[in-house]
């Protein structure tokens, strides 16, 4: 007999009976924002890695905040319930390439330092030159060393005397016609013997602003008022905590984890570096 009022659509084995998601096995990429299911913590994939046996998964909320979770189910994206998975490591196509394009020799190592060094201005300068640039720099033997601000820069050149075999890369901060930090350039030249120093910079107030500004959410860096220290007020911005000094040194991690390779940084800031590092190994 024919069922006059049709199937049970609720019935086990129908094709309209309601079906609990499934949850489709997904890389847990880097930058990928994920909801864990459990405690509603919701952040981007900062890295996998192993902890006690088995892979976990770093997740950062839009504050910069942290949490670890263990990788599998658990987890929603786009509103889909997902197992996250530890992505696979891409096979070599090529040759290797180090953060700042350079093709890198096989089984590399560091060479003992030479005479020549490169001078930046503080210590958020130094970490981006060597996240970038660090390979490089090992491998040609240059070490980067702190100024801690240009002030003095001109006496630090007296004490290092600096010679044809000893050379001195200069990166400064806001090198632009008309200022102090120009001036202080100047006069750092005429103090040293001609073609031993070499004082390049870049147009921004901080290297913050040598990050691409997409890498951190932003369309463009924002201006900041005179008066209002520049760090704190971009954090004020950002929507990120800026009470104190830990707050800026958190911010400055979280934007250099931003940074990949040399792709994501400004032009002004890349040409600048490189023709440093040509200067100081130069024959």
């Amino acid at each position: 007999m024919t069922d006059r009022y049709g199937p049970d659509v609720l019935a086990a084995g129908s094709a309209r009976a309601h079906r609990r998601p499934t949850s489709v096995p997904t890389p847990a990429e880097r930058g990928l924002v994920v909801e864990e299911v459990t405690t509603g913590w919701v952040g981007a994939v900062v890295r996998v890695e192993k902890s006690g046996g088995e892979h976990v998964v770093v997740l950062e909320d839009r504050r910069g905040r942290t949490r670890t979770f263990r990788l599998g189910p658990g987890f929603w994206v786009d509103g889909r319930p997902v197992e996250l998975v530890a992505p696979r490591a891409a096979a070599p196509t090529g040759p290797r390439r180090t953060a700042s394009g350079s093709v890198a020799a096989p089984d590399q190592r560091a060479r003992v330092a030479v005479g020549s060094r490169i001078w930046v201005e503080g210590k958020h300068d130094a970490e981006l030159v060597e996240k970038v640039w660090g390979d490089d720099l090992r491998a040609e033997g240059v070490v980067v060393e702190l100024l801690d601000g240009v002030d003095h820069l001109v006496d630090a050149l007296r004490g290092f005397r600096p010679e044809p075999s000893r050379r001195v890369g200069v990166l400064v901060d806001h090198l632009v016609p008309g200022s102090k930090e120009q001036r202080i350039a100047e006069e750092a030249l005429r103090a040293a013997p001609a073609g031993t120093v070499l004082v390049l910079g870049h147009p921004y107030v901080d290297v913050w602003q040598a990050v691409r500004p997409e890498r951190v959410g932003l369309r463009t860096w924002p201006t900041i008022e005179r008066g209002t220290e520049w760090k704190r007020g971009i954090l004020r911005e950002l929507g990120w905590p800026a009470d104190d000094q830990a707050d800026v040194a958190r911010a400055w991690q979280r934007i250099l984890r931003s940074v990949r390779s040399y792709t994501d940084l400004e032009p002004s800031l890349l040409g600048r570096v490189e023709e440093l590092i040509d200067f100081v190994t130069a024959p």
